[in-house]
């Protein structure tokens, strides 16, 4: 008998905070997420580690240069042909201008009010401000 078991995706994000308090979120252009808001972050590739892939995605979908921290966090998603295991980890920038690309269809900086409103109408990510409010890191108010 053969077993076959869906593959593990192994992703990451990055939780970017400005000096006020607000958190960087990024609009899905593409699936799984299409058209949601959720942290900076994408599948890590062949050979990379997680902290170049964070660089890499934040990057690519912000234009923001960081130093990546601490893992804050992990979460699994289904995905299509599997599971995503997402690590999310703890981001540092000096720059705070956004500048959306690649499957990024836009970029801000959220505050409190802006992400509960956010997560009322369904806009973000299926879990993200479960795991936000379970790690402690959800954005401040102004």
């Amino acid at each position: 008998m053969i077993v076959s078991e869906k593959p593990v995706i192994r992703c990451v994000g990055a939780l970017i905070f400005d000096p006020e308090g607000r958190l960087c979120l990024v609009k899905r252009a593409n699936d799984p997420g299409r058209d949601k808001w959720s942290i900076p972050g994408g599948r890590v590739e062949h050979e990379e580690t997680d902290h170049s892939a964070v660089r890499r995605e934040v990057f690519e979908e912000t234009g923001l240069v960081v130093t990546v921290g601490d893992l804050v966090g992990r979460v699994e998603r289904p995905a299509p042909r599997g599971t995503f295991e997402i690590l999310d980890y703890s981001c540092r920038s000096n720059e705070w201008a956004l500048s959306a690309g690649d499957d990024a269809a836009a970029a801000m900086w959220a505050d409190g009010a802006t992400f509960a409103t956010l997560d009322r109408n369904g806009e973000l990510t299926a879990g993200l401000a479960e795991a936000l409010s379970a790690w402690d890191c959800l954005p401040r108010n102004e």
